[in-house]
């Protein structure tokens, strides 16, 4: 077994391999930018090397100084997480000549299967159903439009060296292709090092579920179920569970076999996800045609781990010693079921624009432990030994931060065997992976990803109702974040039916985000516990030494506003009552309190509560509600104050997010249409087409290509 590992990469899935590794008693190298100089994984690890400057092509995409790194301080392996050099042929290539193990694939299927023309090509020869398209080189813009019209709109570009969202663009006319392809072009060369582009053709309504495999040296693999991927907002995966509410056992089956196929046809070992567009419209279970194969651990890993109970980093860590897997595919059994949520830097209220700045606080909900988290024996080279011990549940240990709490036994150098996992009936749980900490900066330089939360349960009803809960609970104050549209996804009934495709997001939220919708008992209860908020610091002012007069009693009843409902609540010593009915909710709230715990006809609610100068902002259940909360003798006065209008900047084009202006495309006097490109902003790795929402003629210019833009600076006036 390997000795100290080196991950190559940042973030959360570098505390994710680290703390794996510790466990297996093997030593941690990380590698850094200035940007992450005190990140978590920096301090997690026992020893942390400096790369360069913050940006990834002067940094983590250097493999020479990883490398280096590596040498210099004695690491036998390296990780490389997903992204950055994970799918690099040469960057596994230059390890093997450098006598240091990658934690991986072996280069040639690295090539055969990270390359998406090429992948295509050998599917399609090991007999895999593909999606029609163009999988040869295209050399411009006009071949693109030719090669689109032949397959027939609507049609996907894609960087051949794409993968997590970044270069795609969906074509539905002409015009789509023309303004796109170059674009794509451009992500793909920036994020990829590879500016090749295939277009292939959409499936409309589909599905996109995905394989995991896992093979060793030995010529085994096994495939480890499916994940529904489904849930995404511009090609980006946003929820992912396991299993899949589509897929029956003869589908995964028929699946999994094909994804074994392909993998054995060019040699594969380590993990690997082969992804799939399925037809929902196919009940047949046959509709489904291979995307592409990434040839890496896949972000969403964890809702494996949680239905098979296999850890599978140190899978990947003990092929890569040449271990064999210990087991066969009638071994593996998936139980329960898994929900992963992408929290993310991004503001749905503002078209999800990314996010950036310190993370003022940050306080993920408590992870609890599952009743399979660590198995009593494992079945090892034949043999049982008994699990080591490891503290409580293996959640929040003060040693490396956030716990995993899906990890087989690694003390012994065995092979470890999926168990049998408690059927339905046990208790569900949360699991945090995250790699920032309170005080930290989510930067400009990386992905916006700020953790993922996973849930476990027996059902996966269950399973969804755990992310609501626990998403109450999760307090990010900073950048915005999705929290709030994360708890709509798993609200909705449509989500809640199973009945979904990929264009989710786009047909449910076609006008934007604005909250999710409160029904009236939920609005009720805000207000019991606005004015409850409201008689708790009026009974605090009150207590104040050195006022003048009598000691005024707290207010009993309150007028409280959320929305366009208003609400007669008071509050007395037996009970609660809003607009005269009684209400059965038991809560606590101290002055200072960020959430409040309250239990409303006996289930929990969790509420964030801030002060506003007329009352306060609740959040929970998928939405900010701002409550006026007024004593309701004062209440009938506010009728009288005057509304403040807002300024007219309707003939500004304002920078929706901080970014780099990487082109302008009017100038001055330019007379310009609705809809028609004014400027490309880049933030967070992508680019982002700026149209006028008016037709009118441009008055003056105020930034240059090049410039960096904050948030709302004006790029150019319309007279």
């Amino acid at each position: 077994m390997f000795k100290k590992i080196l991950v190559a990469n940042r973030g959360e899935i570098a505390c994710r391999v680290m703390r794996t590794a510790k466990k297996m008693g093997i030593a941690t190298v990380a590698v850094y930018s200035d940007a992450d100089a005190r990140s978590p994984h920096v301090l997690m690890a026992d020893e942390a090397v400096r790369l360069g400057p913050p940006p990834a092509g002067e940094s983590y995409l250097l493999a020479d100084l990883i490398l280096q790194a590596a040498k210099d301080t004695g690491a036998d392996c390296i990780h490389p997480g997903y992204g950055f050099l994970s799918e690099r042929e040469s960057f596994a290539k230059a390890c093997a000549e450098a006598g240091i193990a990658f934690v991986g694939p072996p280069p040639a299927a690295i090539a055969a299967m990270g390359d998406k023309i090429e992948s295509k090509k050998l599917a399609k020869q090991a007999g895999v159903n593909v999606v029609p398209g163009f999988l040869g080189e295209i050399a411009d813009t006009e071949e693109a439009v030719r090669i689109a019209s032949d397959i027939g709109y609507p049609v996907m570009m894609k960087a051949s060296a794409g993968g997590g969202g970044k270069g795609m663009r969906l074509a539905y006319s002409e015009q789509d292709v023309r303004e796109g392809f170059e674009a794509t072009k451009r992500e793909g060369l920036a994020s990829f090092g590879d500016d090749r582009v295939f277009i292939e053709k959409f499936i409309e309504s589909p599905r996109h579920i995905e394989i995991q495999v896992m093979g060793d040296q030995h010529g085994n693999i096994v495939y480890l179920g499916e994940r529904e991927c489904s849930i995404q907002r511009r090609h980006q995966k946003v929820v992912e569970e396991a299993p899949s509410p589509f897929v029956t056992p003869k589908m995964r089956k028929a699946m999994g076999e094909q994804a074994v196929a392909l993998a054995r046809a060019v040699g594969y070992y380590s993990a690997g996800t082969v992804e799939l567009i399925v037809s929902g419209a196919d009940t047949s279970g046959e509709g489904f045609y291979f995307l592409e194969m990434n040839t890496r651990l896949q972000v969403e890993h964890p809702v494996t781990e949680a239905v098979t109970g296999l850890d599978l980093v140190e899978l990947m860590i003990r092929v890569a010693a040449g271990e064999p897997l210990g087991f066969t595919q009638e071994d593996v059994t998936l139980t329960g079921w898994a929900v992963e949520n992408r929290v993310y830097a991004e503001d749905p209220y503002r078209g999800f624009l990314p996010s950036i700045g310190r993370l003022v606080r940050y306080n993920p909900p408590e992870s609890k432990s599952t009743p399979y988290t660590f198995p009593s024996r494992l079945r090892v080279s034949g043999r049982s030994v008994p699990q080591t011990d490891l503290n409580d549940a293996g959640h929040r240990s003060p040693e490396t931060g956030l716990g995993e709490g899906l990890l087989m036994n690694s003390a012994s150098s065995g092979n470890a065997l999926p168990q049998p996992l408690p059927q339905a009936g046990g208790e569900s749980y949360v699991r945090v992976d995250d790699g920032v900490r309170e005080g930290g900066e989510v930067s400009m330089f990386y992905d916006p990803m700020i953790a993922k939360l996973i849930t476990w349960a027996p059902t996966r009803e269950e399973a969804i109702d755990a992310q609501i809960t626990a998403l109450d609970a999760f307090e990010i104050e900073g950048p915005g974040n999705n929290i709030d549209f994360l708890s709509a996804l798993m609200q909705h009934p449509r989500f809640r039916s199973g009945n979904i495709t990929t264009g989710f997001i786009a047909e449910e939220y076609a006008q934007g985000f604005h909250g999710a919708p409160a029904s009236p008992e939920l609005s009720e209860a805000l207000a019991a516990i606005a004015a409850f908020a409201a008689t708790a610091e009026a009974d605090r002012a009150r207590r104040i030494d050195g006022q003048l007069g009598k000691r005024l009693r707290p207010p009993s009843d309150w007028s409280v506003k959320i929305g366009g409902a208003e609400h007669l609540v008071a509050i007395s010593t037996t009970g609660i009552t809003v607009d005269d009915a009684d209400l059965d909710i038991a809560l606590e709230y101290t002055p200072g309190d960020r959430v409040v715990e309250a239990e409303l006809d006996d289930a929990p609610l969790t509420v964030k509560i801030a002060r506003t100068r007329t009352g306060f902002k609740l959040t929970t259940r998928g939405a900010s509600h701002i409550a006026r909360v007024l004593p309701a003798h004062v209440a009938p006065y506010a009728q009288h104050l005057i509304e403040k209008i807002p300024p007219d900047l309707s003939k500004f084009l304002l920078c929706p997010m901080p970014g780099l202006l990487m082109r302008l495309d009017v100038a001055a006097g330019d007379k310009v249409e609705v809809g028609q490109p004014l400027a490309v902003v880049e933030a967070m790795k992508m680019e982002n087409i700026l149209r006028a929402e008016k037709a009118g003629i441009v008055k003056a210019i105020n930034a240059k290509t090049g410039d960096s833009l904050a948030v709302d600076a004006v790029i150019l006036e319309m007279e």
